[in-house]
Order: structure tokens, then C-alpha cells, then sequence
């Protein structure tokens, strides 16, 4: 994913690991037909709905070697008659085949063009077998530049995991690799040797013992994206506990190292203080009919569904490091809970455009400081997430370019969590702000949305018209100043590094007393029954204020 920038502090060392993410994405300004058939919903995609996969793989570990076929099956949505299938080089499409024929390919680099034979009328469900072989690319970096991690444990045992954020599940396995289109439910089916075991999303149906080797047969029941996709490949041990929760019994599944279960045990009761605090804030979990599970892999961690992976070292904070330079961020598993989180933001609800990735890292971020609200109460969870501030850069607004696949700026975390954490102080409701955040989970139910989705949402929801506040803290890397001059008993005030119609109100102390003043990007005046003296700006707000 992204380069790391040049950080004066350890401390925002970490936090820049995490929050700048893809790299090669993020610096790319000239964009090719690669970069169109890749993020663009082409006429070869538009044409079919995604409705199941079968994806049945081998995994050589010694070799670093896939090789397998996905069966596609699709629904029609208009009459046409060529396929866009992707799958990244060097990995190569070997054949196509469609009711016993095997179909013409046109190669287009990571973009392959299956001519159809058999006529497609609309409505029909049809499906397609794509058989594939290589070696994909290996993550050097994993999870930021992503591909596949080929890694020993300490016992010398095969260690494998798959992590493809913005990279493109294309890059192991071949698929319609598009965000706006998730398949509707899939089988998982991965061989392994015989020692090793296999853990992918959904829930376990079947192992199956073939020679020396055995097949891990997974299955999906609800809508799942491309890169929640994932396979991991190691010496596991499984514990587990069912959770009693807002959808009934949850069964949770961990997948750790031998060596580690000990630890495991102890470590993991953050999942199930995740889901509590979380079915609190955002609503049920909401793959309840494939459970949720954490499997240890041999990276940091990312968000894959209901198959969360996890590499934090069995340390609280990030790699035992708090973002937040408060120390409320030693209170948690920063993995189990951020990408936990993403079960919501990132997983039920799911950008169409990788441009709105800040929809999934802006809420998840904020995830993190509303578990804190949850157990340690809502003065921890201020100091948190302001505290985060010092990692955002302010380089490029958080929404990037559509139909390239490219996401915005790393701060979509820690801006976007703050612009939500200011959002909340607009509202001045707390169970009311719960709810909203409840209703987009609700609203938006294994969906996949737009920005404006989202914004049109809250905005209704608060009865506020809140075009303008989005505008400036998504699609500008400005953050508003409020200026202000003291002359005896008169305050002079005005908001300034915004755009024309940015009129947001703000809470001030003054002399003491709490109380909202509206700027705008004229001078306004206030007079007071006394000499203005203490003159402070309510923190919860993600804004800069000068005395001129």
C-alpha cells in the first residue's frame, strides 16, 4: 500500500504504517486503460449481476504456487455477449469453459475478455468455469503493498496468508474485481498438505483427505467484496466461545499458532468486548450466519469478513504503541478492535468506488475511539480520537478519483474520525447520533454505497443540510480557522481557510461560559456585559482558531 513518510516521532511512525495506505495508488496521478478496466464498471461488467462463486484451489506451499478454477455464476441483466474477467499478471487464465465448450479469451494484460457462445437473455442464471495457475505476487510489505505472504512459523511450518486491500483480489484468484458488484455467496474450497490447515471466511462445512493433502471446504451465506476474500494457511489450533448477543449466539472461532494458544486465550477477550460494544453503537453484527472468527496470520491484520485476520504480536495499543499519545489506546487490542470495526464499515457496508474508501478506514477509525466511549466512558473516548490528530497530514482530501481505482488520502482514518467526532458535538445528542450510526447499518444492509449515500443519509437523519460540512472535510484539505479579536467587552469573529458556503457553528468557552457562536466568513460581533478575557475553542472540534 503507501510509502511510509518521513516521521519525526516513533510514535507516528506507527500511526503512519497504518494510516497511509495504498502507496502506489495514492502517488499515481496519470492513469492508464489498466487503471480504467481495473476501478471502472466497464460494458463487459455492467451487463451480469455476481450471484455465486465456487472458488477451488491448490495452494503449493514449497513451490509458492496456486492453481485451481472459480466457477461464476450470474444472473442477466441485458443481452450481451463478452465477459470481463480479472486476474492480475503473472498469474494467467488457462481456459474458460461454458456448457462443454471451452470459450475464446482476448488478454488485455490484468484484464481478460471472455467471448460467449451461448446466447444471454436477461434473467437468466448461467455460470462459467475459469481455470487458473501461478505464482502471484508476493507481499513484501503485507499488508500495505499486498499479494500473498509466504512465511515460516518458528517451528519451520508454512505459514501462508492472502491480504489484497485496493491491490484487487485479482491478484490470487479470478473474479469481477470491482467493489460495486459482491457476489451474493460463495464456497471456499482450498488443499492444503496434509499438516497444514486452511481457514477462510464462513463457516467450515466439510475437510476432505486427498493423499498426503486435504481440501478446507468454506462456505459463505451473505454478500461478501472481493478483497474480504482470504486464505490462511498454517499449523492452526482452534479454541472457540459462543457469544450471546443482539442476534442470538454468535460462535466465535479463533485460529492461532501452536505455540500461542496460551497466550491466545487470554489475549483474545477483546473479540467478544468488540462485538458488545460495537452491537451497541452500530447495530447487530451483521454476519451472524457465518460467525465471526480471528485468525492469526504472519502480517499486522486487515478486515476480511467474518475471517478477521490478526498479527498484533498479542500486544494492546499498535504493536504495543498508542496512537494517540494518551494512553487510552494501551486499553485495547488495536487489530481486534479496528479491524473488528470493519465488520460494519468496510464489510456490510461497502464503498462501490475505492474513491470512497474513507466511508470504510473514516467509520472504523472512529470505531476505535467509541469502544473506548463504551467501557471507559466519553471523556477517554475525546482524548483518543483527539489525540490521533497529530498523524493527519492534511496531503490530499479524503475522497479520491473515481472509476481508476484509486482511494484519497491516508487520513481518511484519523480526519475522517474526527470529522464524524465533530459531527456528533453539532448534534448534541448522543442516543440520537447512536441511532444514526445504528441506521446506516440498518438502511444499508449488505449494500454497497456512495459517499453521497451516506452524507444524504445523515443529513436527513439530523435535519440538518450538511452539503457544506462534508464538502470541506472530504473534498478539501482544508481545516477551517476561526479568527477572533478581543476589544474590551466585544469579540470579533469569523471563519476563515474555508469553502464559500461553510457556516458551521462551534461551541466557545468565554471568560468561562459555555456557549455556540455562528460563524461566517464575514467579521460578526458578540458584546458582552463584561471585559472579554479567557477565550477557548471546545477541543471536540476538529478546527484551528488564531487570535489576530
Amino acid at each position: 500500500m503507501n510509502h511510509l513518510r518521513q516521521i519525526f516521532s516513533g510514535l507516528l511512525f506507527f500511526a503512519s504504517l497504518f494510516t497511509n495506505s495504498q502507496e502506489l495508488l495514492q502517488e499515481k496521478t496519470i492513469f492508464t486503460r489498466q487503471d480504467t478496466l481495473r476501478g471502472s464498471i466497464t460494458a463487459e461488467r455492467e451487463w451480469w449481476d455476481l450471484t455465486y462463486y465456487h472458488l477451488d484451489i491448490k495452494v503449493d506451499p514449497d513451490k509458492k504456487f496456486i492453481s485451481g478454477k472459480n466457477t461464476i455464476q450470474y444472473k442477466v441483466l441485458k443481452e450481451y455477449s463478452v465477459m470481463q474477467i480479472d486476474l492480475q499478471s503473472p498469474m494467467k487464465i488457462i481456459k474458460v469453459i461454458q456448457n462443454e465448450e471451452e470459450l475464446k479469451i482476448k488478454d488485455e494484460g490484468n484484464a481478460y475478455f471472455i467471448t460467449l457462445n451461448q446466447p444471454q437473455k436477461i434473467n437468466e442464471l448461467n455460470s462459467l468455469d475459469v481455470y487458473y495457475e501461478g505464482y502471484p505476487k508476493e507481499a513484501v510489505r503485507a499488508p500495505w503493498d499486498g499479494g500473498i505472504s509466504w512465511k515460516k512459523d518458528n517451528n519451520g511450518n508454512h505459514f501462508i496468508a492472502s491480504s489484497c486491500q485496493g491491490l484487487g483480489a485479482s491478484v490470487w484468484w479470478p473474479c469481477k474485481d470491482h467493489m460495486y458488484d459482491e457476489v451474493d455467496s460463495m464456497q471456499i474450497s482450498v488443499n492444503v498438505p496434509d499438516k497444514l490447515i486452511n481457514v477462510s471466511n464462513g463457516r467450515l462445512r466439510l475437510v476432505e483427505r486427498i493423499g498426503d493433502t486435504k481440501t478446507y471446504h468454506w462456505i459463505v451465506k451473505n454478500p461478501i467484496n472481493n478483497y474480504g476474500v482470504n486464505i490462511n494457511i498454517g499449523d492452526y489450533v482452534n479454541f472457540s466461545e459462543v457469544y450471546d448477543g443482539l442476534g442470538g449466539n454468535l460462535d466465535m472461532d479463533y485460529y492461532v499458532l501452536r505455540d500461542n494458544l496460551g497466550k491466545a486465550k487470554e489475549h483474545f477477550k477483546d473479540a467478544p468486548k468488540m462485538i458488545e460494544a460495537f452491537e451497541y453503537w452500530f447495530g447487530q453484527y451483521p454476519f451472524y450466519a457465518d460467525s465471526f472468527k480471528l485468525v492469526e496470520v504472519p502480517y499486522l491484520g486487515m478486515e476480511h469478513q467474518s475471517s478477521v485476520t490478526y498479527g498484533n504480536q498479542y500486544k494492546k495499543g499498535y504493536l504495543g504503541n498508542d496512537l494517540s499519545g494518551t494512553g487510552w489506546g494501551l486499553k485495547f487490542d488495536f487489530i481486534i478492535i479496528h479491524e473488528g470495526g470493519h465488520e460494519w464499515f468496510a464489510n456490510n457496508i461497502t464503498n462501490k468506488d475505492i474513491a470512497d474508501m474513507w466511508i470504510h478506514e473514516g467509520f472504523t477509525a472512529y470505531s476505535e475511539n467509541l469502544f473506548l466511549d463504551y467501557y471507559y466512558g466519553k471523556e477517554a473516548s475525546s482524548e483518543y480520537v483527539i489525540g490521533t490528530r497529530k498523524s493527519i497530514m492534511n496531503d490530499k482530501p479524503l475522497i479520491g478519483h473515481y472509476n481508476v481505482n484509486k482511494e484519497g488520502s491516508g487520513d481518511m482514518y484519523y480526519k475522517g474520525a474526527n470529522m464524524l467526532h465533530t459531527l456528533r458535538q453539532l448534534i448534541e445528542d448522543d442516543e440520537k447520533w447512536r441511532k444514526i450510526l445504528i441506521g446506516l447499518n440498518t438502511t444499508f444492509y449488505h449494500q454497497t454505497v456512495t459517499t453521497k449515500q451516506v452524507e444524504d443519509y445523515i443529513s436527513k437523519q439530523t435535519g440538518y443540510d450538511l452539503t457544506e460540512f462534508f464538502n470541506q472535510y472530504l473534498r478539501t484539505i482544508k481545516i477551517p480557522t476561526l479568527e477572533y479579536q478581543k476589544y474590551g467587552k466585544k469579540l470579533k469573529y469569523r471563519w476563515t481557510n474555508i469553502i464559500e458556503k461553510f457556516d458551521m457553528p462551534i461551541q466557545v468557552s468565554i471568560n468561562g461560559n459555555s456557549q455556540w457562536l455562528f460563524p461566517k466568513s464575514e467579521w460578526k460581533e458578540l458584546m458582552l456585559d463584561e471585559q472579554v478575557g479567557t477565550f477557548e475553542i471546545d477541543k471536540d472540534f476538529y478546527v484551528y482558531s488564531k487570535e489576530i
